[in-house]
């Protein structure tokens, strides 16, 4: 298993978003030794959200060679033209390493921002998701299209640089694995939304769905997205991040939160992200929650190193 960076795009509590702020922690993941950096999607939020794929944009001089991944972007929302042209920019621009997770989100607001009904989102996600790789790909438009229908002969101009995995985000229900085992190039779970021991049960039933269609699961690859990061041996701290930072946000419970993601100890995230690699995840992409280098440096100073320990807080 290796780590990915998520952007810092959320701002928390008075740390302000910046171009700098970016840079500085794409620096100190690469300098670590992270595989990737993601961004994910929001139009509206309870609190500033920078757009994801103008933040991954801003920072690719800065990357190296590491991966640059969405981790979701909104496919039904900005539609398959738009964004298509976005990611084949991003491909061209970083030299032919991006990786598209889509989804259709799963805040009404949203779609409200722009229109569109909620209760449409996974029919126009049905339909997304071909009519979007055929554009990546150079083929002709899907027919018989209900809510994005264009000239069968549009073609995108420039072309990305290689051949853009389509990963489906889903939280493990069967009726997402089956989506993914059915549309895509990979599966992209939510670390607050699961477990170790859920993804690895949704792991299995997805490699089963594979099967089925005759598609070989040990090449087929995952990823688990926003992994609340934040290093710390003191538990007044833990607690005060975990209660007054990030449930308020997600409206979620603390002791949910506790248990699920990497915020507490080096011994604790060591264990949590151990239990991930036993359950066969690829790639976590962790998301500080602010002082990105400190907690960048801590991660592969102090965590990586205890990999394969299993010490609670």
């Amino acid at each position: 298993m290796d780590l990915g960076l998520h952007l810092p795009l959320m701002q928390f509590q008075d740390e302000e978003l910046s171009l700098g702020r970016l840079q500085e922690a794409v620096d100190a993941a690469r300098e670590g030794g992270f595989a990737a950096v993601s961004s994910n999607d929001h139009f509206v939020f309870s609190t500033p959200w920078l757009d994801g794929p103008t933040a991954l944009a801003s920072v690719i001089e800065r990357t190296g060679d590491m991966t640059l991944a969405t981790t979701v972007t909104l496919a039904v929302l900005r539609g398959p033209v738009p964004l298509a042209k976005t990611l084949a920019a991003l491909d061209v621009l970083s030299g032919g390493r991006v990786i598209a997770a889509v989804g259709p989100g799963s805040s009404q607001r949203d779609y409200d921002a722009l229109g569109i009904p909620f209760e449409e989102r996974w029919k126009r996600f049905e339909e997304v998701i071909p009519t979007l790789r055929a554009l990546l790909e150079g083929q002709p438009a899907p027919e018989g299209a209900d809510y994005y229908s264009m000239p069968s002969d549009l073609e995108l101009a420039p072309a990305p640089r290689t051949r853009i995995p389509l990963w489906v985000g889903s939280w493990g229900s069967d009726a997402g694995l089956r989506r993914v085992a059915r549309l895509a190039d990979g599966w992209l779970a939510s670390a607050y939304n699961t477990t170790p021991e859920g993804f690895a049960v949704a792991r299995d039933r997805l490699a089963r769905e594979l099967e089925q269609r005759e598609r070989d699961s040990a090449r087929f690859p995952n990823a688990l997205a926003t992994m609340w990061t934040w290093v710390t041996e003191d538990r007044a701290e833990r607690d005060r991040v975990l209660g007054e930072v990030l449930a308020p946000v997600l409206n979620r419970d603390v002791a949910e939160l506790a248990e699920r993601l990497c915020i507490g100890s080096a011994e604790h995230c060591a264990a949590v992200l151990s239990r991930y690699a036993e359950a066969g995840c690829d790639r976590v992409y962790l998301w500080m929650l602010g002082d990105e280098r400190r907690q960048i440096e801590s991660i592969a100073d102090q965590v990586v190193p205890r990999m394969g320990e299993r010490a609670p807080w």
